[in-house]
């Protein structure tokens, strides 16, 4: 009767989707300087985190 309500993978998907609005933040000298790499990298981060939030924490 003593389960977490949030696991690690919600808690770490949360701090990616942080980075990935950080990035988003800065995606004009992002763009500068990779490109088109720079918002194929924001989608992978920003996947990534949403992944991780709604994932079930292992039991």
């Amino acid at each position: 009767m003593n389960d977490k309500e949030f696991g690690t993978n919600f808690w770490l998907g949360n701090a990616i989707l942080g980075l990935a609005l950080f990035m988003l933040l800065f995606m004009g000298s992002l763009w500068e300087t990779f490109g088109p790499l720079a918002m194929a990298l924001w989608a992978a981060v920003a996947a990534l985190g949403v992944y991780l939030v709604m994932s079930k924490p292992p039991k």
